[in-house]
Order: C-alpha cells, then structure tokens, then sequence
C-alpha cells in the first residue's frame, strides 16, 4: 500500500493528566467553545473529563423540513461545545446535513444525539463534494477528529441511502472504472478515545462505519440497519470497518446490514467483540488484508466472544487478496469464542483466494498473507447447505503459512448431512479431522453436485461486492 492509502502505524500522543483545581466554573469565550472546567462535582469519565451532569449544553435549531439543511449552525453548536461542553441534538427533532463537514478539531465534547441527524440524498452534490481516502476509493460527508469524543443518546444516523442503491444498481464497489462513490455514513480518522453508545445507523449508502488512524474507538448498545423498499439491494453497507487502528471494541450491538456485520481491515490491532447480534450479514471477517501491490498488512490480536450469526453468507472468516498485483502481511492471534452460527453458507471460512479471482489465478499467484495463532472455540448451529455438507472451509493458500489453527468443540451441521471439515495446507492439522479439499469434491450428493464448493472464488460465486 503506497503512502497515500495510509501505510504503517501513526504515532498519537499520550492522553494528558488531569488535574482539577477546587472551584467550579466555565469561561465560554464569546461562543468559541473555550470551556474550562474547573473541578467536576459529580465525577469524571474515563478518560478523567467531567461527566454529562457537569457540562453546560448547547442546543441547535432543528431542521423546518427535509430541505433545511442546519450544517452551519451545526458546525457552529461543535465549536461553542468544544473543549468540555455537551451539544444536544434534542428527541423528535430532525437535523438535515446537506454540506460536508469537517470535526476533526474536537477535544473533549459531548454529543448527546436523541434526535435525528440526517444526510440529504442530493448525489449531484455529494459526488463532488467530499472527504477521500484512497482505501477503496471511500468517501464520506463528515470526518470525527481530535481527542475525548463521545457521542451517545437514543437517536439515529440517517444515511438516506434508497437513492444511493438505486443510482449504484449494477455497478461494482471494486471496479477500477466506477466513479460513482457513495458516503460512508460515520468516519473517524486521526482520532482518540472515541465512545459511541445508544446510537442507530440506518440506511448508509456505503459503509455504516470506517475508522481510520484512530487509537481507543468503542461502540456500545448500538443498532445497525440498511435495507431497501425496491429491487435494488444496499451493497456494500457493512457495519464496521477500520482501517490503522489500534484498540477497536464492539459489544451488545445488532446488525442487519447485508454485507459484513464487522470488517477489521489493514493494521487493526487489539480488537475487542462481544455480545453481538449479525442477521443477514457477510460475518465477522478479519479482512480483506493484502489488496494493494508491495504493501505490507496485518491484524492481529482480537478476541471475539458470544456472536449470534443469523441467514448469512459466512460466519466467522478470515480473508486475504491473492492475485498478480496485490500485497502481503500476516492475520495472527485471533479468537472466535461461543459462536451461534445458523443458516449460513459458510460458517467457518478461511478464504484467501478473495475477490472473485479465478482459481487458476490464484495457483499461479497465491496469496502471500500468513495466518497464524487462530481459534475457533464452542460453535454450534447449522449451515444452510448451500456449500453441501462442508461447514468449516480452511484453505490456506500455497504461497503463504498457516499454522497453529485449532478447532475446539465445535457443532455445525448441514441440511445435506454430517457436517465435514475441509482443510488444505495447514500446518499440524487443526485439532478435529479433516479432508482435503479434492477429497471433498470427490463426494456427490443425492443431487449429483459436489458436496464442497471450494471457497467463495474459486467458482466466481462470491457474492461480496467487496472489502
């Protein structure tokens, strides 16, 4: 990965010591957001700033219509808030962005969202008028930036996304020639210690989420939601994506997106998921890592416990590019802990012949992304035996090592019969027996197919448009 998509880690400054004096106070320096607070009565948080009860609130008109675009008096509420101050976006209130804007300047705020923060479906303007990142050719319409932000409530984000699928029907995210980019729906990037709690992300026209350069984001008690009223399915819309990132956590959120419920991309590292719910989804995916010619990526060190898998493409995965033109790197120290995976077409996949590249493609230029130091402990359910009776698929590719993987007390069973183990090349075995791959394909069902696909690619069947 060149420089321009943001290669290596980024060195980010320690948080400061606190230190309160006595008396309690706020100077708001003619509206430009100096609050200086001077002891927090009721306590502190934890990055040692004064909780809600201590911050003074500062409200913005709320939109007329879906015409009122509010952005500057919004960007305007921001910056009166900043540096200890709460915004308030009140309930039943709708606030409509039609401008791009640019928060990367916060520093310990409060953004309490209870109402409805809402993006114009204007593509003609939102086409030209952006924040990119080169990484998949993303876009987005705001950027979240600083240090100590923590937005929480019991309102949504709404991406307005229905114009977006139906102006991207029949386009492809991956597809060199595509211009038409769609917004991510929240992006940080350059941030610290980001908290989001309460919140729901309906209808991204893109990603739900990507963080970017960014140490200590966590959401909690979220609700993720993209779906379409027509024909013309969201795509692409995955619940999180990050992307250099070093403390990343999820926990008691749901997701029903269609694409990847949780998608840590290259140099993500100390991930934290727990308590999650995925229906309709692509699975929690370590990957894609290794897309970009020369460039080294990795993630590692992520614990992922107590998931809900429900109607899905795939489970847990662990995918990698291969490829004439693509990168390397390493996938190390992964745990899928207490998994319930059901209906799905894979529950267990290591796919490193991704995206939709032809299986002799990748025999003559195989992925070169070694993968390490992975568990998959108590899953159980079913697949929806649309890979036949092959419910584990672990194919490391020939080009890169793959040791140390263990399957440990795992039930899944397909519709078609005794759910099989497929595993190819992977070093000392995998803890339960397994069957190569040819083997696999050697056995026929009733119906005459083969029993085990393969992975996603090899067949050019991989129904995921991407990422």
């Amino acid at each position: 990965m060149k420089s321009s998509v943001f290669t290596g880690l980024f060195c980010l400054l320690p948080p400061l010591a606190f230190a309160a004096p006595q008396d309690i106070s706020f100077i708001d320096r003619r509206g430009a957001g100096q609050f200086q607070q001077r002891a927090c009565a009721t306590g502190t948080d934890n990055w040692g700033n004064c909780v809600e009860a201590d911050r003074t609130p500062i409200t913005v008109r709320a939109s007329a219509n879906d015409q009122d675009d509010i952005s500057a008096e919004l960007m305007e509420g921001m910056k009166k808030a900043n540096n200890g101050g709460l915004l308030h976006l009140e309930k039943g209130k709708k606030y409509i962005i039609g401008k791009k804007l640019d928060f990367s300047f916060l520093k310990d705020i409060y953004v309490k969202l209870d109402g409805e923060l809402k993006f114009t479906d204007d593509i003609k303007y939102w086409q030209t008028n952006y924040f990119y990142y080169p990484f998949q050719k993303s876009i987005t319409w705001v950027v979240w930036g600083g240090k100590d932000i923590k937005i929480f409530g019991t309102g949504t984000m709404n991406g307005n996304g229905q114009a977006w699928y139906d102006g991207f029907a029949g386009k492809e995210i991956l597809d060199e020639s595509n211009t038409y980019y769609r917004p991510i729906l929240f992006v940080t990037d350059n941030a610290t210690n980001v908290e989001i709690s309460g919140i729901k992300f309906l209808n991204s026209p893109c990603w739900s989420t990507f963080m970017v350069r960014t140490k200590n984001v966590a959401f909690d008690k979220c609700r993720f939601d993209s779906a379409s009223n027509n024909k013309n399915l969201p795509k692409n819309t995955d619940g999180f994506d990050t992307l250099n990132v070093d403390g990343f956590r999820v926990t008691n959120t749901e997701l029903d997106v269609g694409d990847d419920c949780i998608s840590p991309k290259p140099n993500t590292t100390n991930i934290h998921i727990e308590n999650v719910w995925c229906n309709n989804t692509h699975g929690v995916s370590m990957g894609s890592i290794g897309q970009y010619p020369g460039t080294l990526d990795y993630i590692t060190n992520a614990y992922i416990k107590n998931v809900t898998l429900l109607n899905g493409q795939t489970g847990a995965r662990l995918k990698a590019w291969a490829g004439e033109k693509v990168g390397y790197g390493y996938i190390r120290n992964i745990t899928y802990e207490d998994l319930d995976i059901r209906n799905t077409d894979q529950p267990i996949v290591l796919d490193q012949c991704y995206f939709n590249v032809k299986s002799d493609v990748c025999k003559k230029f195989p992925s070169r992304v070694n993968i390490s130091d992975i568990s998959f402990i108590n899953v159980k359910g079913t697949s929806s035996g649309k890979r036949g009776t092959t419910v584990v698929n672990l194919k490391c590719s020939p080009g890169a090592e793959c040791k140390n993987i263990k399957i440990q007390n795992v039930s899944l069973e397909s519709p078609k019969g005794k759910g099989v183990v497929v595993c190819d090349n992977i070093a000392g075995g995998v803890g339960v027996p397994c069957v190569s791959s040819e083997e696999a394909a050697k056995k026929k069902g009733s119906s005459g197919k083969r029993e085990a696909e393969g992975n996603d690619s090899e067949e050019n069947e991989d129904e995921d448009e991407g990422s």
